[in-house]
C-alpha cells in the first residue's frame, strides 16, 4: 500500500489539529497501524500525533485500551460498542484530544452471521464536549479484497477525523 496516497488528507488533518492545538491517538485492529503510519509518514507529525495503539487481539483491546472483556464477549470485537470503547480508551490512555478506533473484518476469512467480510466499525472520540458529540461511531460495509478494505478504512478514518477537528 502506498502511504503517499493519503498525504493530502493527512496534510488537511494536520492543519486542522495544529489550528486547535490538538493531538491525535489511534486505536487500530483491522488496519494494523496503517492509520498511524499514514499520519507519521508526513514530516512534522510529531506536532500533532500523540500515539497509536495496534490492538489486534481481544486481549490487547482490554490490556492497552481498557475495553471490558465482557463487552467484547457480549457484542463481539467488531461492533459499535467495542469501537466506541476503543476510541474512548485511546483518549484515556493518552494525552490526545481526538482519537479514532477501527475494528473490522478485512477478509478473506473471518465472516460470521451478520458480520460479513468488509464490515468495519469506525469510532471517533473527542475529549470534552457533550455526550452526543464526544464519541461517534459508524458502520461501514466496504468492498474489495483485504488490502482494499484496509485502505478504504484508513482513508475514511482520516476524513472522519478531519471532520471532527474542523
Amino acid at each position: 500500500m502506498e502511504l503517499r496516497g493519503f498525504e493530502p488528507d493527512v496534510q488537511a488533518l494536520a492543519a486542522a489539529l495544529r489550528g486547535r492545538a490538538w493531538r491525535l491517538a489511534t486505536a487500530e485492529s483491522c488496519t494494523g497501524g496503517l492509520i498511524a503510519a499514514a499520519c507519521t509518514a508526513v514530516a512534522g507529525s510529531s506536532d500533532w500525533f500523540e500515539r497509536g495503539f495496534v490492538t489486534y487481539s481481544n486481549a490487547a483491546k482490554s490490556e492497552l485500551l481498557g475495553v471490558d472483556a465482557d463487552l467484547i464477549v457480549a457484542h463481539g470485537a467488531v461492533s459499535e460498542a467495542v469501537a466506541q470503547a476503543m476510541a474512548r480508551g485511546a483518549l484515556q490512555h493518552s494525552k490526545a484530544d481526538l482519537s479514532v478506533a477501527v475494528s473490522g473484518i478485512a477478509g478473506p476469512g473471518g465472516a460470521k452471521p451478520g458480520k460479513p467480510v468488509g464490515l468495519v466499525w469506525l469510532a471517533v472520540a473527542r475529549r470534552g464536549g457533550d455526550a452526543a458529540t464526544a464519541c461517534q461511531a459508524e458502520r461501514l460495509q466496504l468492498d474489495g479484497d483485504r488490502a482494499a478494505v484496509r485502505e478504504q478504512t484508513t482513508l475514511l478514518a482520516l476524513r472522519r477525523l478531519l471532520a471532527a477537528a474542523a
